[in-house]
């Protein structure tokens, strides 16, 4: 037996049939309609603007802005806690799980009780049926609507998971007033997570989006508290809960009042709303720290607010992963706009005072320039009309570059950089980190080092943690650097990706290893004794900065852990006697480090250090002649470094009081000793503040024809300066104070202006002068002879305007 199929022998009548007319429409129609409900249901079913959300890393809210819309509504749950499911389910739409979207019960029940009742009692909407009527927002209910909501119920579950449906519906139910969704309900109803939700709570937010314009916390509380205690009888029922938990749930009052949000980091919430608006950001933030930290800030401010400093703010750093862990921007407002405290001073731009001056010591230690102890000239300086200051306007002839550093002298600093380079300076700045220098360098000139350019402390943390960062990375990695070494903080949990590891660094760990010690002296004196109560049970490399005009106070502090950065002032701009970094902002500082947890200190990087001969008085590398020398670690760039020029050999007499030479002793006779000799403006200050030092002795009397090197210094002015002598009140122009150093302190000295005598000095080589405008030449004459000859230029008004 054989079986033939062809096409030919095919013989259905349907299909003859469907090659109708009326057929094919039919059929079109059904296509149209199934299309026609595939793409009935929105891509997005809600564009409403959500709340900026801020947590800490411990999933703690720190704060919330509200919406656009003015609605509490928080950006969409993943998921949705159990108790809280389980409360809605048992309420709303017991069969959620099983129905497709549509539950025939219950619209069969809802319409035999709306029947009965005669008016509608009863919808018998699933959850489904009711996030779509939500998505709609408040179109009329009709018959007509029903049915569409029904339609569009089914397709939201083709789409859908039963999960992501429930997650959907609870984070944009209504909850009655200006609160939509279950996050925002139970913080502004109960102040704290839905995972932190009792039974009884869950189960009143579970009745809420029933009636939410009737049931309202504060408002119809009886109403509320009976429904809310017939679920749990029914959660009993069902058997979710037992008897007992019933019970206990039940003796709950309802909630009477709205809870206020929590603001633990109002600013960091400002930031992230500005970049992340309507978002839910987890941040890096450690709770309890922030909120131990605005307590200290709230003890300060009370402290600080009797001398009318009324703002400050505190940024703490993990320098491992660069994430920020305290976030303080300013004062506490309470909602409360008062002395500028809504200003985020974190990112605010202020002058640095004297922050960036350890990164000009680690620079020009990276380059070779200097040792840590390299002596730096402190003396009265004039360098194109810029005249700096010390802060107690006090002068020290020569000082230890680090102890410079240390105690934060300023006119070592500006003669430093002046020999740096401002350009090299600028650039070295910039690749830290230091995003505010938007113009050349020649606009912040040598002042840059002493708070001519504003920054912020935000990225002066950032510096600080990328140098921190780099010593880590060194000791940890076997002397491994990163081409991004320098990152900018984050405020997220974000991990950096450090990359293309090299044994070559812009700046190397020996450089801010020797930084960060010698910021360990914590040797203060800027006008402030206060320092000396600082004490630690760790290791911290803290600086301190204070701006002109005593409006900024700044302290920053660093351990292989954390950077702790503190700014106080007035936002305003407003100076005010007394406030200084050590004074203002170092107690905070040392504060917090309290807190935290104590670090060990910073790894010796000995792969890149050499033990050196160092000369103890100068703190060059020893020459020939220095008698007293230390062996020393410092970094192989220092190598380069010129030997000590301080140190000489003189030859005395048998006496050892006065130098002699071959004219006027026998060699034989002659005591060759090593002798510490600094140029004469060094050492008139630095012999007033250092009694052991010991001027050259004279020449004897009878070593006729011998001049003495170098034994005068002008100070005051430099050679070729123009000065600009202001007109006084009475009409003349006022006078200029000239001043010389010289080698012997009771020497006289002769002043002669333009070729004529006019007076004579001892002790104290300073002489009032009033040249009229145009060039002069002075000279100073000795009693040995010696000569100094210098030339000056007085300058009019309008010249002195043009220059500047």
């Amino acid at each position: 037996m054989s079986f033939r199929f062809s096409v030919e022998e095919m013989n259905f009548s349907e299909i003859k049939y469907c090659q109708s007319r009326k057929c094919r429409i039919l059929l079109l129609a059904f296509f149209l309609l199934l299309i026609l409900f595939w793409f009935s249901l929105p891509k997005q079913l809600f564009h409403d603007p959500y709340s900026t959300i801020l947590y800490s890393k411990e999933n703690k809210l720190l704060g919330a802005r509200i919406a656009d819309d003015g609605q509490w509504r928080f950006p969409q749950i993943k998921e949705v806690p159990k108790k809280f499911e389980k409360s809605l389910l048992a309420f709303e739409d017991q069969y959620f799980y099983s129905h497709p979207g549509v539950n025939p019960v219950s619209m069969g029940r809802a319409l035999i009780q709306n029947l009965k009742a005669g008016r509608v009692v009863s919808g018998g909407s699933t959850i489904s049926m009711q996030l779509i009527r939500i998505s709609q927002k408040g179109k009329s209910r009709t018959v007509y609507r029903k049915i569409l909501e029904m339609i569009l119920a089914f397709r939201l579950e083709i789409r859908y998971s039963k999960e992501e449906i429930l997650a959907l519906y609870s984070s944009h139910a209504p909850f009655g007033g200006n609160v939509v969704g279950l996050e925002a309900a139970s913080w502004r109803f109960f102040g704290r997570t839905p995972d932190e939700l009792s039974w009884a709570e869950a189960a009143t937010l579970a009745v809420l989006p029933n009636a939410p314009s009737l049931i309202y916390p504060g408002k119809n509380s009886k109403t509320l508290l009976r429904k809310r205690n017939g679920l749990l009888d029914k959660l009993y029922r069902i058997g979710e809960i037992d008897s007992t938990t019933c019970e206990l749930a039940k003796l709950e009052d309802v909630p009477r009042q709205i809870h206020h949000l929590p603001r633990v980091a109002p600013h960091l919430l400002d930031q992230v709303h500005k970049k992340n608006k309507g978002e839910r950001v987890v941040s890096s933030i450690n709770f309890g720290l922030q909120n131990k930290v605005n307590e200290i800030v709230r003890r300060h401010q009370k402290n600080l607010e009797a001398n009318q400093i009324y703002n400050m703010a505190v940024l703490v750093v993990d320098t491992k992963s660069r994430n920020t862990l305290v976030y303080v921007g300013n004062t506490e407002n309470n909602g409360k706009n008062l002395h500028g405290n809504q200003v985020d001073i974190i990112h605010s731009l202020r002058s640095t005072g004297s922050l960036l001056k350890p990164f000009l010591f680690a620079s020009m230690l990276n380059e070779g320039e200097i040792l840590p102890n390299t002596l730096v000239a402190d003396i009265p300086t004039q360098i194109a009309g810029y005249s700096p200051k010390n802060f107690d306007l006090k002068y020290n002839g020569a000082v230890p570059a680090q102890k410079a550093l240390a105690r934060s002298l300023n006119v070592p600093a500006v003669r430093m950089l002046r020999d740096y380079g401002v350009e090299r300076f600028h650039f070295f700045l910039k690749k830290m980190g230091m995003s505010s220098l938007n113009r050349p360098a020649g606009h912040y000139g040598l002042s840059l080092i002493l708070g001519g350019a504003e920054g912020s402390l935000w990225d002066m943390c950032g510096m600080y943690a990328s140098m921190a960062g780099i010593l880590n990375h060194y000791n940890s990695n076997d002397g491994v650097y990163y081409s991004n070494e320098f990152q900018t903080l984050k405020y997220t949990r974000d991990s950096i990706q450090w990359k293309n590891p090299d044994s070559q660094a812009f700046l190397k760990a020996s450089s801010v290893y020797q930084t960060f010690e010698a910021l360990l002296e914590v040797n203060r004196p800027d006008g402030e004794s206060g320092w000396r109560s600082f004490s630690s049970s760790q290791k911290i490399a803290w600086k301190t900065g204070t701006s002109f005009g005593f409006r900024d106070a700044w302290a920053i502090g660093v351990t292989s852990d954390y950077v702790v950065g503190v700014w106080a002032g007035n936002a305003d701009g407003e100076g005010r006697p007394g406030l200084t970094g050590v004074g203002a902002a170092a107690p905070i500082m040392f504060d917090v480090f309290d807190l935290l947890p104590k670090s060990e200190w910073f790894q010796q990087p000995v792969e890149e250090m050499e033990l050196v001969p160092i000369c103890r008085n100068s703190g060059h590398r020893a020459g020939r002649w220095c008698d007293q020398v230390d062996t020393l670690w410092i970094g192989r760039s220092g190598l380069e470094t010129n030997v000590c020029p301080y140190h000489k050999q003189v030859h005395l007499d048998v006496t050892k009081r006065y130098r002699v030479n071959s004219h006027c002793e026998n060699v034989d006779n002659m005591v060759h000793k090593s002798w510490f000799v600094l140029p004469p403006a060094m050492e008139w200050y630095y012999k007033k503040r250092n009694p052991l030092y010991r001027p050259l002795p004279p020449y004897r009397d009878d070593c006729v024809g011998v001049a003495e090197s170098q034994a005068m210094e002008l100070i005051y002015p430099k050679s070729n300066d123009r000065i600009f002598v202001p007109i006084g009140l009475d009409g003349k122009r006022e006078k200029v104070v000239f001043e010389i150093a010289h080698h012997d302190p009771d020497a006289n000295v002769y002043w002669h202006l333009d070729g004529e005598f006019i007076g004579t000095t001892c002790g104290n080589h300073q002489l009032e002068i009033a040249p009229g405008v145009g060039k002069h030449d002075v000279t100073f004459v000795d009693e040995e002879g010696n000569v100094l000859s210098k030339r000056f230029e007085i300058v009019g008004k309008q010249e002195h305007q043009l220059n500047y």
